[in-house]
């Protein structure tokens, strides 16, 4: 049960982190002033306000779901202040670098110069993602990650990832009727990154087995970090597109931010892999960027997006029939809905299939 303290102290939290990203963002533009491209071709985007309205309703969403009881509260709702200023000196020591390539259209930094041990990932993933820094493939880029991202969606990234929940509590609900705990089932979480969803997942579930797979090595390091204080957890470095898995062997499967990362090409292996280790009668919970159609009024934003933040295949990807593409995987669409600048789509996996 939540309480009228609760609410008090979730609405000043998110005040005070809106804000702040907010101020964030400003300074980030300024500056980087000069450093964004024009556009190719003229866009329209919302005006500022709109956009805050939008952010504003993620938030009444995400509490009305806290309130319903569907998950926990956030437990990094208001970061230890050390923290928050250890990420603010990284994110603005980083930033020159990042305007610097933006500025100059340099986005293979880390395929010239691979970091040790990382020559045999595939081409697709040694790209300065974002013009970051190390692209996915540094303790340093782990550790700024987070907050970079919070940053350009003002604060609102976590709510978004959130939105997965309520659709693990539904089928963690049904599964409890037939007598399974959450310690009967198994979720995978494909594209982990730092592990910050699965951190929420864990939170409400403690006893769920949880497998975090993730092509970065350092960014499975900073999840073990974060995800210390839970048990029931393994960590998989593998591609999405080849998953060391056993076909059939989880319940659930989670995707959050990874697909317009990837090339058309193994958005279709990786979504081939997340159907076969689904267990007939599991679900997949899959969350990303909105697509071109879904929010006219942020279609302008799409557009421009990948060139100012380095998405190579971005375009591609605001462009895909997703529910088309798993729907080919034997999956069956079960939930489409979208929350401020992601989609969530929820997949079933028939009980009758092999």
């Amino acid at each position: 049960m939540v309480s009228a303290v609760d609410a008090f102290v979730y609405g000043a939290a998110q005040v005070a982190r809106i804000a702040w990203f907010q101020s964030q963002a400003r300074l980030t533009a300024r500056l980087s002033r000069g450093s964004f491209p024009k556009p190719k071709t003229p866009v329209s985007v919302p005006k500022e306000t709109a956009v805050l309205r939008e952010v504003l309703e993620l938030l009444r969403r995400d509490w009305d779901n806290i309130r319903a009881g569907l998950y926990r509260m956030p437990h990094d709702l208001v970061p230890p202040p050390q923290r928050a200023v250890g990420d603010i000196l990284r994110f603005l020591e980083d930033l020159p670098q990042v305007t610097d390539r933006r500025r100059t259209g340099r986005n293979d930094d880390v395929f010239r110069k691979p970091p040790p041990g990382t020559e045999a990932l595939p081409r697709y993933f040694r790209q300065n993602f974002h013009f970051q820094t190390d692209g996915y493939l540094s303790v340093r880029s782990a550790r700024l990650y987070d907050y970079q991202v919070e940053v350009l969606f003002r604060g609102a990234a976590d709510a978004m990832r959130r939105q997965a929940l309520p659709y693990l509590a539904t089928f963690i609900e049904r599964t409890a009727a037939s007598g399974r705990r959450p310690q009967d089932l198994h979720l995978l979480d494909v594209g982990s990154g730092t592990g910050h969803f699965l951190s929420f997942v864990k939170d409400t579930w403690p006893l769920l087995p949880v497998t975090a797979l993730d092509l970065s090595a350092p960014y499975l390091g900073e999840a073990r970090n974060r995800l210390a204080r839970w048990s029931g957890l393994a960590f998989v470095q593998a591609p999405a597109e080849a998953m060391p898995l056993p076909d059939a062997s989880v319940d659930l499967v989670t995707c959050i931010y990874l697909f317009h990362e990837l090339p058309r090409k193994i958005r279709a292996a990786a979504a081939a892999e997340m159907a076969r280790v689904l267990k007939p009668g599991g679900r997949l919970v899959f969350v990303d960027s909105i697509q071109r159609g879904d929010r006219p009024d942020f279609d302008g934003i799409l557009a421009y997006f990948p060139q100012a933040y380095y998405e190579p295949y971005y375009a591609d990807y605001v462009a895909q029939d997703l529910v088309t593409l798993f729907e080919r995987t034997g999956l069956l669409l079960g939930a489409l809905d979208l929350a401020f600048m992601s989609k969530v789509l929820v997949f079933e996996k028939p009980c009758d299939t092999p």
